[in-house]
């Protein structure tokens, strides 16, 4: 049985993926930000299924 909230993969990456980011001059300032503070991680990405 799924619980009751529960999010999407698709909304999360329409949200805040990498293309997203990328596609606004915040969402740029976003990824600079995070690449000057060293996040190994710049943008949420999905699960690679096995």
């Amino acid at each position: 049985m799924r619980r009751t909230l529960e999010g999407t993969k698709r909304k999360r990456q329409n949200v805040s993926g990498f293309r997203a980011r990328m596609a606004t001059a915040s969402g740029v300032a976003v990824i600079n930000r995070r690449r000057a503070k060293g996040r190994h991680k710049l943008a949420i990405t999905a699960k690679k299924r096995a």
